[in-house]
């Protein structure tokens, strides 16, 4: 475990390192500054810090990938990529005799190799020539998405995996803290204008609508804040699912609020808002979407007739 000057030092070296690049400079530097070791060290520290800081920048990196193959027990070079569920899905990107129907990164574009987990209960190593690449422009081309596809896709190698459930859970706490961390900065965004602008001859930070708008989004943040942490001292798949569902919901009210106080000047494409919005809306919905976990939690509840041990908020 990193003790709290580590946590800071590490802290401060990631969100250099996301403030001031994206995509594949992002990963670089992610690397020269140890993060894997680190993962490996203190995973809901490392997590927390690189995911939050991700999605308060709102660049992008290949580091959902790592986290996701190390709960499944295995280790990945920089030139191995992970195919994710489909948008709305936590079910297994690989069907049958190795169909493949996902997502990724666009870096896998410059991957040698993939990582395709089966339903059937193993996780293959298959070449990335021999998939099917569309980038996804949709809301957010800035997160660089594209769909995978292939049929009967020949692996290079196999390994019998037992822990997709937990992988899926790894991936839902990182996705958690990106949404905190997008959320935070529409909220840095909405509480900066309502200071600035004036109306009536008074800030409109004084109007008690405004206000509350700001206060109801900070709740929302912390909530979620305390539900991913949580989640992450839990370790269970159900609080990581839970933990998920609370960031998605967050992220959304606090779009929906920081809209609305920074009105028609946060409709225009020059405003920055629109793309933390645009990212939450996709995030919310990879590795599921705040709709569908809490739906499926309640037919967990329904069905094993208890509730899971609550948490430590």
């Amino acid at each position: 475990m990193m003790d709290a000057e580590e946590r800071e030092l590490f802290a401060k070296g990631i969100q250099h390192a996301t403030a001031s690049a994206s995509g594949p400079d992002v990963d670089a530097a992610l690397d020269a500054l140890g993060w894997r070791d680190a993962l490996a060290l203190d995973a809901a520290a490392t997590t927390a810090a690189v995911f939050e800081h991700q999605g308060a920048a709102g660049s992008t990196s290949s580091a959902l990938d790592v986290v996701m193959c190390r709960a499944l027990g295995l280790e990945v070079d920089v030139d191995t990529a992970m195919v994710l569920p489909a948008l709305g899905s936590v079910a297994p990107p690989g069907t049958g005799a190795l169909d493949v129907r996902g997502v990724a990164r666009s870096a896998i574009a410059d991957r040698a190799r993939a990582v395709v987990v089966s339903d059937a209960g193993s996780a293959h190593v298959v070449d990335t020539a021999a998939l099917a690449l569309r980038p996804v422009h949709g809301i957010d081309p800035r997160l660089g998405l594209v769909e995978v596809t292939g049929t009967s896709v020949g692996s290079l190698e196999a390994a019998p995996v037992a822990a997709w459930p937990e992988a899926v859970a790894a991936g839902q706490r990182a996705i958690a803290h990106e949404l905190v961390g997008a959320s935070r900065s529409m909220l840095r965004l909405a509480r900066d204008h309502a200071v600035e602008r004036v109306q009536f001859d008074r800030p409109i930070a004084g109007f008690q609508a405004v206000r509350h708008r700001l206060a109801e989004s900070l709740v929302c943040i912390e909530g979620a804040d305390a539900a991913v942490t949580a989640a992450g001292a839990d370790g269970t798949v159900v609080a990581a699912a839970l933990a998920k569902a609370v960031a998605g919901r967050s992220a959304r009210t606090v779009a929906r609020h920081s809209q609305q106080v920074l009105a028609g000047i946060g409709f225009t494409t020059e405003h920055p808002l629109h793309h933390f919005m645009r990212r939450a809306l996709v995030l919310d919905h990879l590795l599921g979407d705040a709709r569908s976990l809490t739906a499926g939690l309640g037919e967990t509840l329904l069905t094993d007739r208890r509730l899971p041990a609550l948490l430590p908020l």
